[in-house]
C-alpha cells in the first residue's frame, strides 16, 4: 500500500537571508519492529523542520507496525507496507520514489539527536554541501547512554578515511539524492558501506557538523552480525582500495580493537 500527500515543495523561511531550506527525504526502513517503530517515527514526525519528507518502508510487518503507519498517514508522506528482499531493498525503493534534495536514512530503534536538527544544518547558510556528516550517540536497548561511537570521527571525511572502517554511522551521514548509488544488494550487511564511499567519492563539498546528529541503539542489523559484515567489508575495501591497503587497514584495525571504547559525549 502507498499513501502520498502533496506538499510544497518549498517554503520560504523569514530570516535576513531569505533562504529556501532545501526538502530533506527522511527514510525509514521497518520490519517487526513495532515498539522501536514507534518511537523513531515520532521523533521523526517532531522535527522542526518545514521541508522534509518522510518515508517509510515496511516490510510487511505482522506485529502491528502497518497500525502505527496508518495511525500516522497524515503525518508521513509515503508509506509502503509489503514484502521485500532485505534492508538494502528497502532502502532502494524508498531511493526510487524520494524526492528530496538530500536524503537521511533513519531506521526503525534510532533517532535524530535533537528537534532542531536539520533546522540548525541548513538555516542561514549561503551554501549547501554536498555531505553533512557528524557524530553518533549511542545507547542501549534499555536507552541508557552509553557515549559516542567507539570509532572517532574524522575531522576531514575522504574517501581514504574508510580504510579505517565505518568511520560515520550511517544515521549521521546526509547526502544529495543525487549522489547516492542504490544498494548493492550483493552485500546483506555492508551495503551502506560502499554507498558511503561512492558519495564522498563523487562529492565536491563536505561539511562536518560539530554535533551530534543521530541516536543509534546498538544491536542494530550490523550489530547483529558482525562477522558476516566485516567479510563484505574487506571485500568492499578491496575493490576500492586494492588488497595492499586493505591488509594493510585490517592489521591497524585489528591491532586498535582491543583498546577501542565510547567516547565520553561533551555536547
Amino acid at each position: 500500500m502507498q499513501k502520498r500527500i502533496n506538499k510544497d515543495k518549498y517554503y520560504f523561511i523569514s530570516d535576513k537571508k531569505n533562504m529556501i531550506l532545501p526538502k530533506v527525504s527522511i527514510i525509514t526502513v521497518v520490519y517487526n519492529a513495532k515498539d522501536l517503530f514507534e518511537k523513531t517515527i515520532s521523533n521523526i514526525i517532531s522535527l522542526k523542520y518545514p521541508n522534509k519528507e518522510i518515508i517509510v518502508i515496511d516490510g510487511g510487518s505482522t506485529d502491528g507496525t502497518k497500525a502505527i503507519l496508518e495511525e500516522n498517514s497524515l503525518k508521513i508522506d509515503i508509506w509502503i507496507s509489503e514484502p521485500d528482499n532485505g534492508i538494502y531493498d528497502a532502502m532502494n525503493k524508498a531511493l526510487r520514489i524520494a524526492t528530496g534534495e538530500y536524503v537521511w536514512f533513519i531506521n526503525a530503534g534510532d533517532l535524530a539527536y535533537s528537534p532542531y536538527v536539520l533546522e540548525d544544518i541548513f538555516k542561514g547558510r549561503d551554501l549547501c554541501h554536498d555531505i553533512y556528516y557528524g557524530d553518533t550517540l549511542i545507547v542501549n536497548e534499555n536507552n541508557k547512554v552509553l557515549g559516542l561511537r567507539k570509532k572517532k570521527l574524522p575531522k576531514k571525511l575522504t574517501k581514504n578515511s574508510f580504510l579505517n572502517g565505518m568511520v560515520v554511522c550511517h544515521q549521521s551521514f546526509i547526502a544529495r539524492r543525487k549522489l547516492l548509488n542504490a544498494f548493492d544488494l550483493k552485500y546483506r550487511h555492508s551495503a551502506d558501506y560502499e554507498q558511503m564511499i561512492k558519495a564522498v567519492r563523487d562529492s565536491k563539498s563536505i561539511y562536518r557538523i560539530n554535533d551530534c546528529l543521530s541516536i543509534f541503539m546498538e544491536g542494530g542489523h550490523t550489530s547483529a552480525n558482525r562477522k558476516a559484515g566485516l567479510k563484505e567489508r574487506f571485500e568492499i575495501m578491496n575493490r576500492h582500495f586494492g588488497l595492499f591497503k586493505t591488509i594493510i587497514a585490517h592489521i591497524k584495525i585489528t591491532f586498535k580493537a582491543p583498546f577501542s571504547h565510547y567516547h565520553k559525549n561533551e555536547h
